[in-house]
């Protein structure tokens, strides 16, 4: 059965240009999180990732391992454009919740808020699964309740620490200081290891 936010609904936002989640480019929380780190080996997946800037940044910066998860065509084949040496077998298009593959990091920039509340427990099941003994989920979380029905959906954050704590360590769960402009005051960052 299909929700409101099947792959369709997520391509005809890209066709129409109503797209007004994407910042342009790598923000500066994740820009800044991957510039400290030194091992580029890691196993990175950016899921929902759209026209994939923070994994454009990472292989850009040295990451051999990344990988782009979106499961619209449009962004994807927006990505291969910009990035026609991007690794092909680091490309998925496919949902989220049937991907199969092991990682280290996990990359959160506006994916969660895309999903329906009531994918919010299998959300956190399906990151678990995904990570490594020890990996990260990394990124940042609206902050905010929006006033018109999402997405973006929002949250708080005594929500994300009642969803995450049972399944990850919350090593960080704080206001962003380094929020793009727009989402100034409205943004968590997180890192979740996983238990």
């Amino acid at each position: 059965m299909r929700t409101m936010l099947d792959d369709q609904y997520w391509t005809n936002r890209y066709i129409n240009n109503e797209t007004g989640w994407d910042a342009g480019n790598v923000t500066l929380p994740i820009m800044q999180y991957l510039d400290q780190i030194r091992d580029k080996s890691l196993q990175v997946l950016v899921p929902g990732a759209g026209n994939g800037y923070e994994a454009a940044y990472a292989h850009s910066i040295g990451f051999k391992n990344v990988h782009i998860l979106d499961f619209s065509p449009v962004p994807i084949e927006n990505f291969i454009k910009e990035n026609p040496n991007f690794p092909a077998s680091q490309i998925h298009c496919e949902d989220f919740f049937e991907h199969q593959n092991k990682y280290d990091l996990i990359l959160e920039q506006t994916f969660f808020c895309a999903l329906l509340p009531d994918q919010r427990e299998n959300y956190v099941k399906k990151m678990k699964s995904l990570l490594n003994p020890g990996g990260k989920l990394v990124g940042v979380l609206f902050d905010k309740e929006f006033a018109k029905q999402g997405p973006p959906f929002g949250a708080s954050r005594d929500e994300y620490q009642k969803l995450f704590e049972s399944n990850f360590q919350i090593q960080t769960l704080e206001p962003c200081y380094n929020s793009i402009a727009p989402r100034q005051g409205h943004e968590l960052f997180i890192i979740l290891v996983n238990k």
